[in-house]
Parts: C-alpha cells; sequence; structure tokens
C-alpha cells in the first residue's frame, strides 16, 4: 500500500475570530447542531484518553449524553479500565473526529462523578435491553468467549424479568469540566484554522489562534 499518497484538500469552510462565541460550549453548542442537521454519521462519538497510574495512556469512543457550561458528560462502567485510569489521573481529553465536515473538537479537561441521580435518570432512559447489558457486562475483564457475555445477559434477562431494572452501583456517569477546549476547521493547502479557548484563574475564556 503505498499510504503517502493518501491525501485530500479541506475546502469547505474556514474559521475566523469573529465567528467564535465568547464561551466554548455555546460555540460547541453550534458545531454540534450543525453536524446533526448535515446528518453526520454518529456526531456525538467522540474519543475519550485517559492515563493510567503507570503513565500510559488508553483511548476509546464512548457517546457524549449531555454538556452545558459544567462540561461534557458520559456514561460507562465505574469498573471499567477507564474508570479505574480516571481514579488513578482525572484529567482526561475529549476529540470529537468530525472528519466528513472537515471540523474537529478538542477538550481537555477533569473528569469527575455525576450524582446518583443523575446516573439513575439516564440509566432508566435508556432501552431495556442496554440496561441489561450494563448489568451483564464486567466491561474491561478478560471473556472466555462469546458465550460467556451471552450467558450472563440470559442470566440477569430472568433475574429481572417482568420487573424494573435498577441502575447498578456500579455504572454511572462522567462530567469532563473542559479547562481548554480548540475547534479545528480544515483549510486548503493544510493551512488549518484552529482556535484555543483557555479557562483563566478569573473564569475568563481566553481565546487565541494556533498554528496549523
Amino acid at each position: 500500500m503505498d499510504l503517502q499518497s493518501i491525501r485530500r484538500e479541506y475546502l469547505t469552510g474556514s474559521l475566523t475570530r469573529e465567528q467564535l462565541d465568547p464561551t466554548p460550549v455555546v460555540q460547541f453548542s453550534r458545531w454540534l447542531d450543525q453536524a446533526i442537521k448535515m446528518e453526520m454519521v454518529d456526531p456525538t462519538a467522540m474519543v475519550v484518553a485517559t492515563v493510567n497510574a503507570d503513565g500510559q495512556p488508553s483511548q476509546r469512543v464512548v457517546l457524549l449524553k449531555g454538556f452545558d457550561e459544567h462540561g461534557f458528560v458520559f456514561f460507562t462502567n465505574y469498573d471499567s479500565r477507564k474508570s479505574q485510569d480516571i481514579g488513578a489521573n482525572a484529567k482526561v481529553s475529549l476529540h470529537f473526529p468530525w472528519y466528513p465536515i472537515e471540523r474537529q473538537v478538542l477538550v481537555c479537561g477533569v473528569a469527575e462523578k455525576v450524582s446518583a441521580e443523575q446516573s439513575r435518570a439516564y440509566f432508566n432512559s435508556r432501552p431495556r435491553e442496554s440496561q441489561l447489558g450494563a448489568w451483564a457486562s464486567p466491561q474491561s475483564q478478560v471473556l472466555a468467549s462469546r458465550e460467556e457475555i451471552m450467558a450472563r445477559f440470559r442470566s440477569v434477562s430472568e433475574k429481572f424479568a417482568d420487573q424494573e431494572i435498577p441502575l447498578p452501583g456500579f455504572w454511572g456517569g462522567f462530567r469532563v469540566r473542559p479547562l481548554r477546549v480548540e475547534f479545528w476547521q480544515g483549510g486548503a493547502n493544510r493551512l488549518h484554522d484552529r482556535f484555543q479557548y483557555a479557562l483563566q484563574s478569573s473564569g475568563h475564556w481566553q481565546i487565541d489562534r494556533l498554528a496549523p
């Protein structure tokens, strides 16, 4: 394979300082709304990067399930690898790879657990099969076979048959409070537009253009 010849130009748009909202959450809301309206596949998918106690980075794709001025929320098993990493080092980064529309958003911040009430409210909104899946999966642990996880699923399905499925004590949400947010717009000749919001001690967001 000749990987060196695989390339394309980014020509769909540009990003100027005048187009930016003073706060990153409003700017993110604008871009997410545009991505949804353009029917981009999985616009809420984001890469969550963590670092474990040994300094080893790890990444995985999860779905954004809420955001506001306090941060970006996703849900997971609290015994998973990502949760263990966060327990050792709460500094994480998020990456929204909106390549089809030649945009990216990167978030660096600190993760914290959301309230049990918020986790329960979201868990109750999930399809029943997804609720059962949360109970069945010992996330990130080694499985002997596919049949093992399917057997666990059948077991919890029988356990909670004809009753409301409770929130697992090992399952819930994280909120990533942003300290730095970057908006990336592809540009011709690899001269991309990059703007970084950095949270200041005063609570003000400083906006700077970064070199591509």
